[in-house]
């Protein structure tokens, strides 16, 4: 097994002192596609946020592909950042430029890029997310699932190894969170989905975490993880009303 994410003995508190993480341990295989689940305020986005240094200062090792992630080491930080993508559960976090293209070009540039290469991964993440089209458009003046999948594309013109998506499906139509799961099927990364949308997990990710109080309270893959009734309603995690997990096909 190639590994594309450890995370071990992981420990975090907010500047007030409240634990964040608590001895959080985790490996993700080259390719994996995992769900991560829990309640507000379980640490989720603090876990997200360590995975390429953004937040740091506790205990414990975060490694992509088998580099640590050291804040101190500039170079080596930048690398990191690279390799693990975040598209974050507002894209219009990350959208601030004139044109889609302008936007998607802004990471790859920063990378030294220039010219023809340039415009060539710009081609090519927006072919990834089907919004080749829509390169000369303002990203304001898009819909909010089109904005979301231009936010993915950002990250995937930076060629990632691990892409993690915030609350991917949240605020989506049905027909863009179809195509949102078309997208993610598609590319050939490793996946981390912080989600409350349990069906999505089912849908995209063959394996899932509970995350709960900074810790790792359950691990195993998807359908067994949901199909858990009294571990759902331990972690306040609830299945749509009339959704069975079982009843839904393995193809799905």
């Amino acid at each position: 097994m190639t590994v594309s994410l450890r995370v071990a003995g992981l420990h975090y508190a907010y500047p007030d002192g409240t634990p964040a993480l608590r001895g959080v341990d985790l490996t993700i295989a080259q390719g994996e596609r995992v769900a991560l689940l829990g309640p507000n305020g379980a640490g989720k986005t603090t876990l997200v946020l360590h995975l390429n240094g953004i937040l740091h200062g506790g205990t414990g090792t975060v490694s992509v592909a088998g580099a640590a992630v050291d804040p101190r080491d500039r170079t080596g930080i930048a690398e990191i950042r690279r390799r693990v993508g975040i598209v974050f559960q507002d894209p219009d976090d990350q959208l601030f430029m004139p044109s889609v293209a302008e936007d998607v070009a802004f990471g790859p540039a920063n990378l030294g890029l220039r010219g023809a290469e340039l415009d060539a991964r710009v081609d090519e993440a927006l072919a990834a997310v089907g919004m080749g089209a829509h390169r000369d458009q303002v990203p304001q003046h898009l819909s909010f699932g089109q904005r979301r999948r231009v936010a993915v594309a950002t990250v995937l013109a930076m060629r990632p190894e691990i892409l993690v998506l915030d609350e991917p499906s949240s605020n989506l139509d049905p027909a863009s969170r179809r195509e949102l799961a078309d997208i993610v099927r598609s590319l050939p990364v490793t996946v981390l989905m912080v989600t409350h949308d349990l069906p999505y997990a089912l849908e995209l990710c063959s394996r899932a975490l509970i995350l709960d109080s900074g810790r790792i309270e359950a691990d195993g893959p998807t359908r067994d993880v949901l199909a858990d009734t009294d571990l759902l309603a331990a972690h306040r995690l609830e299945l749509p009303f009339g959704f069975d997990p079982v009843a839904i096909p393995r193809s799905a």
